[in-house]
């Protein structure tokens, strides 16, 4: 007669079992929804929804100003602008960008916490539709399955089309339609290299820059910007 296991061997199996079951149906769940919005935008992600309920927590009938708007409607200026400040390589890479990945790891080393993730487009629009805007080495791994799926699924695109429509520009500010009327009180396709410059350089702290306009640093950041755009490859 086999030995039967101890009751602690069999309770650790079962909660390895279910945790990966908990895992693959999860998943599951995140590449139908991406096969979704392949051709259907997105209602609200995530991340929208994190901000809002920081919002409604100071103001109840808090609402995030978002507007959806096809790729075509969307100034070429403000896609070459953000290819150019945040992933020079998109159109080439498959979701992440190898060597920016080791300079953030070396940079967390030296910081001893995660301040740094050499994230891409893709990676970043993983973040924006499933993940909350906490830093941790569990939530990176969660990033990057996400990322395979929506490189997998969607082409380079509507990557980019998604990304530009749902990425944080401002408290309660979501896509580049709600920052053009936001900021220059005109639609997302007539934004000029100028304001698209201005944007791309507000994207990695908007809501500090929103406050702070004439911060130090932020013209820099706008004439690198402008200066690197005409070579940026956009899909």
């Amino acid at each position: 007669m086999a030995l039967r296991r101890p009751l602690w061997v069999r309770l650790i199996g079962w909660a390895i079992g279910g945790f990966i079951l908990a895992l693959v149906l999860l998943h599951g769940y995140v590449a139908a929804t991406i096969w979704w919005w392949r051709d259907h935008p997105p209602r609200e992600t995530a991340f929208m929804s994190y901000r809002l309920a920081e919002l409604r927590a100071a103001n109840s009938g808090a609402q995030f100003k978002y507007r959806f708007v096809p790729y075509g409607r969307i100034s070429i200026h403000l896609k070459r602008a953000m290819i150019a400040a945040e992933d020079a390589h998109f159109v080439d890479h498959e979701g992440f960008d190898w060597e920016g990945i080791e300079l953030a790891l070396e940079k967390n080393q030296r910081k001893g916490r995660v301040v740094a993730g050499g994230s891409t487009i893709t990676q970043q629009l993983a973040k924006n539709l499933f993940l909350s805007p906490s830093r941790s080495y569990w939530r990176k791994a969660e990033e990057a399955v996400i990322t395979v799926l929506l490189e997998g699924i969607l082409d380079k695109e509507r990557i980019f089309e998604l990304y530009l429509n749902v990425i944080e520009w401002g408290s309660g500010v979501f896509g580049a339609e709600a920052a053009a009327q936001r900021y220059f009180g005109r639609s997302a396709a007539r934004v000029s290299a100028e304001q698209a410059a201005r944007l791309a350089a507000m994207a990695p702290n908007p809501r500090f820059y929103e406050r702070h306009p004439d911060a130090p640093g932020l013209r820099r950041k706008i004439g690198i910007i402008l200066a690197r755009m005409p070579s940026a490859e956009v899909p």
